[in-house]
C-alpha cells in the first residue's frame, strides 16, 4: 500500500481554506494546516489533520519549518490578509506585513517544499491570488500583492515545470468568507450588479477549483490562473 500523500494548506482553519482542507481529507490525504490560530476550527482532532500555528509574517522562520514537516507533495498557498485602507493613509508596518503574508511567504514555501518536490520529479502547487491582480483594487497593497502572487505561479511553473512540478492559481471575486468585512456596502453592491447571477462566490466553489488544480487537472495546464469571477471580468 503507498504512503499517503501530504498536502500543506495555508490559512486552511476557515474560509476558502477550510472548504480545501476537508477536501483533502476526504480525498485520504495527509493534511497539514498552518494558521496563526485554531479557536474554532472545525476539523481540530481530526487524524488525518495536523494544525501547525504559525504566522507567515515570519519569513525567516520558514526553511526550518518546512524542514519540521513531513516531505510535501501538494502545496496550497492560500493565506492572505486585506486591510482594506486608503493608499495615502497606509501605515508602513502595515505594507510590510501584506508583503510578507502575501508575496514573500509563499515565495519562502514553494522554494523550500519544491526541494523534495524536484527530487521525486513530482508535485503540485497552487496560489490563491485574486482578481484585484487583474483588475486594480482600492486596497492599492492587495491588489500588488495578488498581482504578484499571478506573476509568481508564472514564474516559478517556467522553473518548475520542466522538472516536473505544476504550478497553477485562481483568481476568485469576492466569497462570501470573513473578508467580506472589509468591503464598503457600496463596493458589495456594485460587485453584485457586474457577475451574472448576482451573488459572490461560495467559499466552495473556489476550493473545488484548488482541489481540482492540485490533484487531476492535466500536467499541460502549467503555469496559468483561472479566473473565479461571474462575469465580472470575463477575458
Amino acid at each position: 500500500m503507498h504512503d499517503k500523500k501530504t498536502v500543506l494548506i495555508t490559512g486552511g482553519n476557515k474560509g476558502i481554506g477550510l472548504d480545501t482542507s476537508k477536501l483533502f481529507v476526504d480525498a485520504g490525504y495527509a493534511v497539514v494546516v498552518l494558521a496563526r490560530d485554531f479557536k474554532n476550527f472545525p476539523l481540530q482532532g481530526n487524524p488525518a489533520v495536523q494544525s501547525v500555528e504559525y504566522d507567515l509574517a515570519d519569513i525567516e522562520g520558514i526553511p526550518q519549518l518546512i524542514t519540521s514537516l513531513p516531505p510535501i507533495d501538494v502545496l496550497v498557498n492560500n493565506a492572505g490578509i486585506m486591510y482594506a485602507l486608503p493608499y495615502d493613509g497606509y501605515p508602513a508596518e502595515k505594507v510590510e506585513q501584506i508583503l510578507n503574508v502575501n508575496m514573500k511567504a509563499p515565495v519562502a514555501l514553494i522554494t523550500e517544499v519544491s526541494k523534495n518536490m524536484v527530487a521525486k520529479g513530482a508535485g503540485r502547487i497552487v496560489n490563491n491570488a485574486s482578481i484585484a491582480g487583474e483588475i486594480g483594487h482600492p486596497d492599492v497593497w492587495y491588489g500588488i500583492t495578488k498581482a504578484g502572487m499571478i506573476n509568481i505561479t508564472k514564474s516559478f511553473a517556467k522553473i518548475l515545470g520542466p522538472q516536473g512540478v505544476v504550478v497553477n492559481a485562481v483568481a476568485p471575486g469576492p466569497a462570501e468568507t470573513e473578508m467580506l468585512a472589509t468591503i464598503p456596502e457600496p463596493r458589495k453592491r456594485a460587485i453584485k450588479s457586474a457577475v451574472y447571477t448576482g451573488r459572490f462566490a461560495y467559499p466552495q466553489e473556489v476550493a473545488r477549483a484548488m482541489f481540482w488544480l492540485a490533484t487531476d487537472c492535466p500536467e499541460y495546464i502549467n503555469g496559468t490562473c483561472i479566473d473565479i469571477n461571474n462575469g465580472a471580468f470575463p477575458r
